[in-house]
């Protein structure tokens, strides 16, 4: 998993899965802390996503609304939008639209 930051952007890239977890996971609490805007979590580059890396983002989700920031994931891919939804945590992550080609 590779982690870089870009303004109040995360960029992963790679297996986002139980390996990962905690370096995202503290990546992503390090930026919450250090910004006063909203965080974007890009996943274009995220080749694979298992329950435990949707549990963070849940968490994560959560922890910056209390803080009254925003947290978008943007280019969540089918297999992670899947999961988002038979995991239920659509309901509480706010993924970004894409606008479709006509």
């Amino acid at each position: 998993m590779d982690i870089m930051t870009d303004g109040s952007t995360l960029v992963l890239s790679g297996d986002f899965d139980v390996r990962s977890t905690w370096e995202v996971r503290n990546a992503l609490y390090d930026l919450l802390s250090a910004t006063d805007d909203d965080v974007v979590v890009d996943l274009s580059e995220v080749t694979s996503v298992d329950c435990t890396a949707l549990k963070v983002l849940g968490a994560a989700t959560l922890e910056a609304s209390r803080a009254g920031h925003h947290l978008t994931l943007r280019g969540c891919g089918p297999a992670v939008r899947r999961l988002l939804h038979m995991s239920r945590l659509i309901r509480v992550v706010e993924v970004e639209r894409v606008a479709q080609p006509a």
